[in-house]
């Protein structure tokens, strides 16, 4: 059992409930129904459409890109190859509204085959595979945007691990 240390700082909790809560869950389905949109139609102009001017990402790969026209352009790039899989399912896991008009969410994005089962391959950078994303909106006047991003492959569980 762990030891509380009667020194330590009080520990906070950021989570704001009622109106500020259900409106960043609200925007983070929105956009969340863009992305699969988006990726239905391997159009990234549908994906992007709530990015900031100003988006910092990190890829699946380990790239980081700042500002929405690098990033716009590498979308472009991906959805023409293909891309992560030629269906994929976007599930919200967890939002947290850590002030008025943020919201954090972790967004996972399941790889699918064509017959619509996840797709459980990690050929990653050539193939299907499935991503994490941690995702940060800020909301401007009356519309909510992508802040930053940062993606991580999900990679199956060796079978030794569920021993």
């Amino acid at each position: 059992m762990p030891r509380h240390d009667p020194e330590a700082p009080r520990r906070p909790s950021f989570g704001l409930s009622g109106t500020s809560h259900d409106e960043a869950e609200e925007a983070v389905d929105q956009l969340v129904e863009e992305l699969q949109a988006g990726w239905d139609r391997r159009d990234a102009e549908i994906s992007n459409r709530h990015l900031a001017a100003d988006v910092l990402w990190g890829s699946p790969f380990g790239a980081t890109v700042s500002g929405y026209d690098d990033l716009h352009a590498i979308h472009l790039r991906l959805k023409a190859e293909g891309r992560g899989g030629p269906t994929s399912r976007y599930e919200v896991v967890h939002v947290l509204a850590p002030a008025p008009g943020v919201a954090v969410a972790q967004v996972r994005r399941v790889a699918l085959h064509a017959e619509g089962a996840a797709d459980d391959a990690f050929p990653y950078a050539t193939g299907s595979f499935s991503e994490m994303a941690l995702y940060v909106l800020v909301r401007r006047g009356d519309g909510w945007w992508l802040l930053a991003g940062q993606n991580t492959p999900i990679r199956p569980t060796p079978q030794a691990a569920l021993r």
